[in-house]
């Protein structure tokens, strides 16, 4: 099912099950469910290294190591864990990126925030606010808490997320072979209203 959301407006699904596959429309971004014809456009953006120099997988713009990044975002979509979208500039109508709701707890009322990359053009905050903001409205209107899970030396996105309000709660230390170290980011409703009045 998909909505069209403008910015400021709120929304919910029949019988409060979040719906994560939502047109949201901004003025600066627009997201839109991913599809399976989105890679090419995608991997064009996700191409360029310097998006991937401080994230724990730097070797995401090869098109092997990002065909199974895409492939994950698709298969989410459609499941009651979360959805990716596909980030376009509103203005041009360009494809910069995407990113994704997962982790969605309906015991606890949690969902995360994450695997997002904007093209480098659309870098700088503005973009990436919205982005934030149309993706957290929206998260908000079922949960009571929303994660975001940063790799510790990725010093860019952990600047970006205290910009937003998101306030560093732990550090998960992977046992080895099993994953890598990732710092968790925290923002609850409270702090939503306090950064996107």
């Amino acid at each position: 099912m998909q909505r069209r959301i403008e910015q400021g407006q709120s929304f919910s699904t029949a019988g409060g099950s979040p719906d994560w596959q939502p047109t949201l429309t901004g003025t600066q971004v627009t997201l839109r469910p991913l599809e399976a014809g989105d890679f090419e456009p995608l991997y064009a953006v996700a191409s360029d290294p310097a998006i991937w120099e401080q994230h724990p997988e730097p070797t995401r713009w090869q098109r092997e190591v990002f065909s199974k990044f895409f492939t994950s975002g698709l298969a989410l979509n459609g499941t009651p864990a979360g959805g990716t979208v596909v980030v376009h500039d509103t203005v041009s109508g360009a494809v910069i990126g995407c990113s994704r709701w997962y982790d969605w707890n309906s015991e606890t009322r949690e969902v995360a925030i994450g695997y997002t990359f904007l093209a480098r053009s659309h870098w700088g905050g503005t973009f990436n606010r919205e982005l934030k903001a149309l993706m957290l409205r929206h998260a908000f209107e079922h949960a009571t808490r929303v994660w975001f899970h940063v790799g510790p030396n990725n010093m860019r996105s952990q600047q970006a997320l205290k910009r937003i309000g998101a306030r560093y709660s732990h550090t998960v230390i992977a046992e080895p072979g099993q994953g890598r170290d990732t710092a968790w980011f925290e923002m609850n409703t409270t702090d939503f209203a306090a950064h996107f009045p």
